[in-house]
């Protein structure tokens, strides 16, 4: 079940022998991606490292998780995401449709709150059974967009007339040309219409 206001997130228990682990975004999009295809259970998986690890407040000790010790076991959900009816995959901390951060649409859609040291969607939750989709207008001038940098660090730069945040358990982006698209981190092709669904409580790690 997805987090609930007043209720406790996940539960402590020791990993299991064999854990896996990931020090990265992609690492760990590799290893839910796999399962997805194979349509295999995600195993457990232990974080030392990436954005979703930083969301939810991991240590990144390796130690600490062969310890034989109680640590925290979070529910996670991850985001299928179909693009031109065509392709599909899945992240788990986030998405990044844009042709450069300095002119055009950039869209965002976050299941983790940052993207590397950049606190893109401050709200974002990575077990509210939500995809927080961030969209910068095309109209966002070169000067406003430096001055949104500079605070994104901080998750000041919103609010903003230019920049909209969305938590959607689905959605629909129709992008008006054929856009780069990131997933984790790494680059996934180009697409122009994407069709975003959110799997709650897909599977569980450890920190």
């Amino acid at each position: 079940m997805t987090i609930r206001k007043g209720h406790e997130w996940g539960s402590m228990a020791v990993p299991p022998s064999d854990l896996t682990t990931v020090s990265s975004n992609s690492e760990l999009r590799a290893a839910v991606q796999a399962a997805r295809v194979s349509n295999t259970m995600i195993p457990v998986i232990g974080l030392l490292g990436g954005d979703l690890m930083r969301t939810i407040g991991g240590t990144a000790d390796a130690t600490r998780l062969r310890s034989g010790d109680l640590v925290p076991h979070l529910p996670i959900d991850v985001v299928r995401v179909r693009v031109d009816d065509s392709r599909e995959g899945w992240f788990v901390a986030h998405l990044v449709a844009r042709r450069s951060w300095w002119r055009g649409r950039v869209v965002a859609a976050m299941n983790a709150q940052f993207i590397s040291s950049w606190d893109v969607a401050p709200r974002a939750h990575p077990n509210d059974g939500l995809v927080d989709v961030v969209n910068v207008s095309a109209e966002m001038g070169l000067q406003q967009r430096w001055m949104a940098r500079s605070r994104i660090r901080l998750g000041t730069h919103v609010p903003h007339p230019l920049i909209t945040i969305n938590p959607r358990a689905s959605m629909t982006i129709d992008l008006t040309r054929s856009t780069a698209l990131w997933l984790d981190g790494e680059r996934w092709g180009s697409g122009r219409h994407l069709q975003l669904d959110v799997e709650p409580d897909a599977f569980v790690v450890c920190v």
